[in-house]
This record gives structure tokens, sequence and C-alpha cells, in this order.
């Protein structure tokens, strides 16, 4: 075994952009959706259902995102006292992502301009979108009294803008790059046009629902949300219809990947003989009397070491490299992270 010091220059960073499909199995496009009867009649299911690309029994089944249904006023839901009103799951859930989105109690949730009390939140699972989602690459179709495909508005818009939660973009209605233009002049919500907002840094989708609730004259799906105090509307289900009845969710991720190259270089008068000990008589000659004038090795791996001689890395040869005085060799690394 041989040694060499790297040197400054022989370490090179590079960081690339990598996309991918979100679900499972590099699936793109997720056209079937199921839950799991036994989380949803659970206490999680109050405030959630996790939602599967199978039968969340069988083998291959994964959580792919979860929706939630979320009310300011606590409606919709059965509250936690019946003596004290308006505190319950649905609270919870706007309230958690009112402080995630704006960064404070003191403002509630807004979609175009326009405040809305209660809003539904799919979750995308965290695995599933890596560092980030990939903004313009959603489609969710939901169906109420019609089928509204969503999209973000990242392709038409020139400057981002920012919140607690990072990036912000609009929902609008429209495939990917396609903008409709079904939305009347005042259009529901008094012409804001927005069904929601996309927030790809921490993966997740809001939905309003003031916009779901909208005539289907005002571009909205009539949904029917339940607003009822200390009442199971069954709202996480309304929305779960929606997904099963539109069809189609299909959004990619996106992470940065860095990559070490590591230049090792070996020169002509480098590493031409071999350290095996088999090399060498017992009265310390050189076996073969080949290896005095015309020495030849073969490399087949590179092991990488701290100063404490700690074998950080190894890279294998896909084949051996052969070694002589007359040659020289140059043998790139790459470390991805």
């Amino acid at each position: 075994m041989s040694f060499k010091r790297l040197e400054g220059d022989d370490i090179v960073i590079s960081t690339d952009s990598v996309t991918a499909p979100a679900w499972s199995n590099n699936v793109v496009t997720l056209n079937s959706f199921f839950t799991s009867s036994d989380q949803i009649a659970g206490t999680s299911g109050d405030y959630y259902f996790n939602v599967y690309q199978t039968g969340s029994a069988l083998s291959e089944a994964a959580v792919q995102f979860a929706i939630a249904y979320g009310d300011n006023d606590g409606l919709g839901t059965l509250d936690f006292n019946s003596a004290v009103s308006g505190k319950s799951p649905s609270a919870v859930v706007y309230k958690q992502i009112r402080t995630l989105v704006n960064g404070t109690e003191e403002t509630n949730l807004s979609f175009g301009g326009v405040e809305s009390q209660y809003v539904y939140a799919i979750s995308v699972n965290r695995a599933r979108y890596k560092e980030k989602l990939f903004p313009g690459s959603l489609t969710l179709s939901l169906s109420g009294s019609s089928i509204v495909t969503l999209t973000d508005d990242s392709a038409y818009t020139t400057t981002e803008t920012f919140g607690d939660a990072g990036r912000e973009y609009n929902l609008i209605s429209g495939s990917q790059g396609v903008r409709s233009t079904a939305l009347t002049s005042t259009g529901f919500l008094n012409g804001s046009g927005s069904y929601g907002k996309f927030l790809p840094d921490v993966g997740l989708i809001l939905l309003s629902g003031l916009a779901l609730d909208a005539t289907g004259s005002d571009g909205g799906l009539e949904l029917g949300i339940g607003r009822s105090a200390n009442t199971d509307n069954n709202n996480n289900l309304k929305l779960f219809n929606a997904l099963i009845g539109g069809g189609q969710f299909g959004i990619r991720s996106e992470e940065t990947v860095s990559s070490n190259y590591v230049f090792v270089r070996a020169r002509n008068s480098e590493f031409n003989y071999s350290n095996n000990p088999s090399n060498i008589t017992g009265s310390g000659e050189l076996r073969h009397d080949v290896m005095i004038d015309n020495p030849q090795s073969y490399i087949t791996a590179v092991g990488l070491y701290n100063d404490n001689n700690d074998l950080l890395a190894t890279a294998k040869l896909s084949r051996p490299l052969i070694k002589d005085f007359t040659k020289e060799a140059l043998i790139r690394i790459k470390l991805d992270y």
C-alpha cells in the first residue's frame, strides 16, 4: 500500500439540481387513492387522513400524502369538551398551519388577498418530496359539481413571494403550463382567482374552503364543506372523495445533490512497485528480477484516508490499471451526498 497526500486543487465540489417523480416506484401521477380504516377510526383520524398509492394492508403500501381540514372557529369537528365551544381538531389544524405559513397567530390565512376561515391542507410525505417540491410540476384534479384541475402559477410570476414557510405560489385553474380562462371577470372570492397556495419548500398544498365551496359558475366545486358547531361533518372524507373523483395528482420532487470530485494522480515515478509481501524474499531481495529494471504494478483500488490513517472511502476500479515508469495515471473519484 502506498500513500500520497492530496493537495487543495485535487478536490472539486459540484452541485446539481435533480428532479424526480414524487410518488413511490417513480410514479409521476397518482390516479388511485386509498386510506386506512384503522387510522381513520383512531384518534389521528379526527385530524388527518393518510393516503396510500395502494390498499393500506398490502406490503407495498406507503403513505404518499396526508389531507387535513382546518377551521379557525373549530367548526366541522367534535369539540374536545362540549363545555368549551370551538376547541376541536379542526381548530388545532388551522392554527398550526397559520403559524407555519404566517409565522404568527395574529393574521389568518388568505388566498389571492381574500381571507378564508377554513382550509384544506395536503401535506406530501417527507420521504416523497425529499428536499422540496418542484414548482410547475403540480397537476391536481378535484371533483365536485364539476372537475377542476389545479396547478401553481410559478410559470406566470416574475417575482417570487416568500413567507415563513419559504416560497409561495397561488393555485390556479389549468394543467401544467396551460392557464384556464374559465373564471369570469368577477370569479369567486371577488375575482381573486386563487384556489389556495402551493408551498414547495415544506411540501404543502393549501386549498381555500371558500374557493372549493364556491358555485360552479364562479369556478368552484360546490363541495358542501360542513361547518356545524360540535359536529363531525366528515370534511376530510369530502376532500378524499373529491380526489377520487378527479383521479389525478401529479407532482415532482427536487433536491440539490452535491458531489465531491477527488483527482488522484499517479506520476510516472510513483506506484510502480508492488507492496505485496510475497514479492520479497526472506532476505529482503526482490523475488523476481524483472521487477528491478522494469517494474510493473496494477492499480485496483484507491482508498481515501484522513490524517489519522482512518479509511474514509474506497473506490474500486472497473478493471486493473497497469502502471510502470513510462505511464502516468489520473483517477477521478466521485462522492455523492
